[in-house]
C-alpha cells in the first residue's frame, strides 16, 4: 500500500505540533511505530558559508528559506517505499547538523510546517490538509517562549524577528494558503473533536494497511 500522506499547517506556534502527536497517540501508532512524521523546520537550507551575523539577518518566514525540492524528493521515495534521511537542523547557528534521522515508508506520513500549504509542488504530495487555525496573540506568546527556552533567542529579537518576518511573511503566504486546506481546525491543540476526527480516519487507514 502507498503511503498517505497527511500535511499539518498554520502559523508559528498555532498547535501544529501539538496536534500532529496528539493524532499518533489516539490514533494508535504508538509504540508500534506505523506513522512517521517529518517537520519541514528540518529543510531549513544550510547557511554555514555565511557569518553567523548574516545567517541571523535572513528571513527564514519566506517560502525561500526552505529546500523544498529535497522535501519533495524525499516524499516521492517514500511513496515508493524507500527510506529516507530527513536533516538535523540547528536553530542556534542556522546549519545543517552531520546527523540525519532515518524515516521509514510507513503506512501514514505526517509532515508539519507553517508553509507546507505555500508550494504547489509539494502541496500537491499530499493526500489530505490540515490546516490549525490560532488567534495570532496566543501563537505570538507561544513562539516567544519556544524561542527563549529552545533556541538560545532574546526577548528582544524574538519581537524584532516577529515584527520584521514573522508578522508580514505569514500575511502574505501562511493565512492564505488556508484555502487549500480539507480541514481547519480552529483552537489548536485544544479542539479535541477535530483531533479525534483525524485520528479515526488515520486508525481506519492503519487497519486498511494491515
Amino acid at each position: 500500500m502507498e503511503p498517505v500522506i497527511i500535511g499539518v499547517a498554520g502559523g508559528t506556534g498555532s498547535g501544529k505540533t501539538t496536534i500532529a502527536h496528539a493524532v499518533l497517540e489516539r490514533a494508535g501508532a504508538r509504540p508500534e511505530g506505523r506513522v512517521s512524521l517529518i517537520q519541514h523546520d528540518a529543510y531549513y537550507r544550510d547557511l554555514g558559508n555565511l557569518p553567523l551575523a548574516q545567517r541571523a539577518a535572513q528571513n527564514f518566514d519566506h517560502p525561500d528559506s526552505l529546500e523544498n525540492e529535497l522535501l519533495i524528493a524525499h516524499l516521492k521515495k517514500l511513496k515508493q517505499g524507500r527510506a529516507v534521511d530527513v536533516p538535523v537542523y540547528d536553530f542556534t547557528t542556522h546549519t545543517r547538523t552531520s546527523e540525519t534521522r532515518r524515516i521509514g515508508p510507513n503506512p501514514v506520513i505526517i509532515v508539519e510546517g507553517i508553509l507546507i500549504f505555500a508550494d504547489e509542488a509539494l502541496r500537491r504530495m499530499m493526500d489530505v490538509k490540515i490546516y490549525v487555525d490560532t488567534d495570532a496573540d496566543i501563537r505570538f506568546i507561544r513562539r516567544l517562549e519556544r524561542d527563549v527556552a529552545e533556541r538560545g533567542r532574546t526577548v528582544e529579537s524574538v519581537i524584532r524577528q516577529y515584527m520584521a518576518t514573522v508578522r508580514p511573511m505569514h500575511q502574505e503566504f501562511v493565512e492564505p494558503s488556508k484555502r487549500y486546506a480539507d480541514i481547519i481546525i480552529p483552537e489548536g491543540g485544544f479542539n479535541e473533536v477535530a483531533i479525534d476526527m483525524v485520528a479515526s480516519r488515520i486508525k481506519s487507514l492503519l487497519e486498511a494497511a494491515k
